[in-house]
C-alpha cells in the first residue's frame, strides 16, 4: 500500500492547551488561527481569544460579544477577523467582522448551513454550503456556492445552470491566488471559478472528497467515505477530466492513521489537523508534482 505523510505545520502554544477549541484555520497567508474559550458557547454573546501561529510568531486578539454558537473563522487581509455562525438563527444577522484589536465592527447574513468559510488574499468570502442550507428555507443558501464582500454584499453564486450535477451539498471549497475550486455532492465534479464569475467543469472519478489541493494542471483529492477516508488521489487535469495517476493513503508524520480530523486546502496544500485539534499538519501537491 502506497502511503503519504503529511508533516508538522503549526501547533497552539502550551500555555493554551487546556482551552475549549471552538474552530480552527489556516488563513490565505498561511497563518495558523485557534479560537479559543474557556467554556463551550450559549446564547448569549462571549468574549473568545484568536491565538495566530505564524512562522513561530504568536499573537493573541481578544474578540468581544461574539456571537455564534457553531462559529468558523478566518483571518482578513487588515489584521482582522470574520467569525460567522454555521447555523442562521431566526433570519438575523449572523456573520461578525472584528477589526484588528478584536473589536465588533459589522454584522451581516450569508445564508444558513455553513460547511465552508474561506477568506481570500483580497478579503472576500467564499462560502460552500452543505445540504439543509442548499434545501432549507434560506434562499441565501441555495446555490450552494457562493462568495461575498467582506462587508455583505452578494457578489457571485454558483449558475443553476452549471454542468455535471446538482448541487447539493458543499464537500470540498478552495481559494487560491484569485481563484476558488469546489467539488460537491452529488456527482462530484470538479469546478474551478475564477475572479471574473466564470465558471469551468471536470468530471471527477472520485467520490466523496473532503479537500481538494491544485497546482499547475493537476489536482489531489483526499478523502471519502468508509475505508476511503484517508484516499489520497492525484490526478492530471485533462480537457474533460481529472485522470487518476496515483492512489494512496494519507497519513500522520509518525505513520499513524489521521482518524478524526479537520481539513482544508489552500491552493497546493492540503491542511489536516487530527483530534485534539490543537496542531496543523501539511502536505503539498506542489513538492511531489
Amino acid at each position: 500500500m502506497h502511503t503519504t505523510s503529511l508533516t508538522p505545520y503549526a501547533r497552539l502554544p502550551h500555555a493554551h492547551a487546556q482551552r475549549h477549541v471552538l474552530h480552527s484555520t489556516v488563513d490565505a497567508f498561511g497563518r495558523a488561527h485557534w479560537l479559543l474559550t474557556d467554556r463551550a458557547p450559549g446564547d448569549n454573546p462571549y468574549d473568545a481569544t484568536v491565538v495566530t501561529v505564524d512562522a513561530g510568531r504568536i499573537e493573541e486578539t481578544r474578540l468581544s460579544a461574539v456571537t455564534a454558537r457553531y462559529p468558523m473563522l478566518d483571518a482578513l487581509p487588515d489584521g482582522g477577523f470574520v467569525v460567522a455562525d454555521a447555523r442562521r438563527r431566526g433570519g438575523g444577522d449572523h456573520v461578525q467582522v472584528f477589526d484588528p484589536l478584536g473589536r465588533p465592527s459589522w454584522s451581516f447574513a450569508v445564508g444558513d448551513g455553513i460547511e465552508h468559510l474561506l477568506a481570500d488574499e483580497t478579503g472576500d468570502l467564499w462560502l460552500g454550503y452543505f445540504d439543509e442550507g442548499v434545501f432549507g428555507d434560506d434562499p441565501l443558501s441555495h446555490a450552494g456556492l457562493r462568495r461575498w464582500s467582506s462587508t455583505g454584499e452578494a457578489l457571485w453564486e454558483l449558475p443553476r445552470s452549471t454542468a455535471d450535477g446538482c448541487m447539493a451539498d458543499c464537500y470540498a471549497l478552495n481559494t487560491w491566488q484569485g481563484e476558488a475550486w469546489a467539488c460537491y455532492y452529488t456527482d462530484f465534479p470538479l469546478v474551478r471559478v475564477r475572479g471574473d464569475g466564470s465558471v469551468r467543469v471536470w468530471d471527477s472519478p472520485v467520490a466523496g472528497a473532503r479537500a481538494t489541493a491544485v497546482h499547475s494542471g493537476g489536482v489531489a483529492f483526499f478523502g471519502g467515505y468508509g475505508q476511503e477516508k484517508d484516499r489520497l488521489v492525484l490526478c492530471t487535469l485533462t480537457e474533460r477530466t481529472a485522470a487518476p495517476y496515483l492512489h494512496s493513503t494519507l497519513v500522520r508524520p509518525d505513520g499513524s492513521p489521521v482518524g478524526s480530523r479537520r481539513v482544508l486546502a489552500r491552493g497546493p496544500r492540503l491542511y489536516v489537523q487530527a483530534e485534539p485539534y490543537t496542531a496543523w499538519e501539511t502536505w503539498d501537491l506542489a513538492a511531489a508534482a
